[in-house]
């Protein structure tokens, strides 16, 4: 089963569950959060939730998203409670295209390899554990919370001072913390981890900088365990022709690290479980138009397709106008 936001006819919330390609309304059910938490306080889980409200109209998705009345499969009613964060480094061969921007710096470790070269190589021999063992950290950074939340179909921003507009495709875990402080998996989502390859070129230290922009998942999430095997495929649009296609891998069987190594080393922070909040944890990629020398431009689309996670992830970009800070005084 896939979950699926969206605004009615009436422009009121409504959440629909995907069966086999076919959408149909949620009774008495306005947003994936609530139902979560109410999953959580009873038994049976989200599933049997579903099926004791019921299911209703059927709805198009393809309509929904045509007309903008799509939203993001899980948001919070305050965004400053939804975190977004990933890693890096954790795909096999994902480390090609970091280790080869880095060298053009010389950053490079004391052993003669850069320090994305080595993290990646630290993942493949500790990322991942024997069970009840610990696996070595990943690469981690922080990229928003809810207000950096693009709808799927609606335009990614760009700011103004960014040197670049990049796509990455990812597979997105998404989380609810209960009412223990514990992190309760829903499911997955196709991600666009959209980040500014040219700006953590400069220097590696800027890939802080490099991840603070907005990003996209959905329009799917599909509620269960993350297959082992993900072959889906990124694809840029210009102009309504195909500029740049490539597959790309995800699930276990084509990552270095555990998805529970990775989740471990997530919410090993108290910050990570104060009850009620929403994580959307990217999981990487290896996979990138950037690597293949493409420049995007205002009103390119992004799509990221795997049909395990039904619809694609459709975004165009847009290129912002930068606005002076202005830094004012409270004395």
């Amino acid at each position: 089963m896939n979950l699926i936001q969206f605004f009615d006819a009436n422009g009121e919330r409504a959440v629909g569950a995907v069966d086999n390609g076919v959408a149909r309304i949620v009774n008495e059910a306005t947003s994936v959060h609530e139902l979560a938490l109410n999953a959580l306080s009873r038994h049976g889980g989200l599933g049997a939730l579903i099926a004791e409200k019921g299911l209703g109209a059927e709805v198009d998705r393809a309509a929904l998203l045509a007309e903008g009345r799509m939203l993001a499969p899980i948001d919070h009613p305050d965004p400053a409670h939804l975190y977004v964060t990933g890693t890096g480094l954790t795909h096999l061969g994902s480390a090609a295209t970091r280790d080869a921007m880095h060298k053009s710096n010389g950053t490079k470790t004391e052993e003669g390899l850069t320090d994305s070269m080595k993290m990646f190589r630290m993942g493949l021999e500790g990322g991942k554990p024997a069970d009840g063992l610990k696996g070595v950290q990943p690469e981690w950074f922080y990229k928003g919370n809810g207000y950096s939340v693009v709808n799927p179909g609606h335009p990614i921003p760009s700011p103004g001072f960014a040197l670049d507009a990049g796509e990455e495709p990812e597979i997105a875990g998404i989380y609810v913390i209960d009412q223990n402080g514990q992190p309760r998996r829903l499911g997955f989502a196709l991600a666009n981890e959209f980040s500014d390859h040219v700006t953590e070129r400069v220097n590696y230290l800027y890939l802080a900088h490099s991840k603070l922009r907005a990003c996209a998942f959905g329009p799917e999430l599909r509620v269960g365990d993350l297959p082992g095997h993900i072959e889906g495929q990124s694809r840029i649009w210009r102009d309504g022709k195909l500029l740049w296609e490539k597959p790309f891998l995800s699930g276990e069987d084509n990552m270095s690290h555990t998805i529970a190594n990775l989740e471990y080393h997530h919410f090993k922070y108290d910050l990570f479980r104060n009850p009620g909040d929403v994580h959307v944890h990217m999981f990487g990629t290896a996979t990138l138009s950037f690597a293949d020398g493409i420049k995007t431009q205002p009103d390119d689309i992004f799509e990221i397709e795997e049909a395990q996670f039904g619809m694609a992830l459709r975004n165009p970009v847009r290129v912002e106008t930068e606005h002076p800070v202005i830094v004012g005084n409270v004395y």
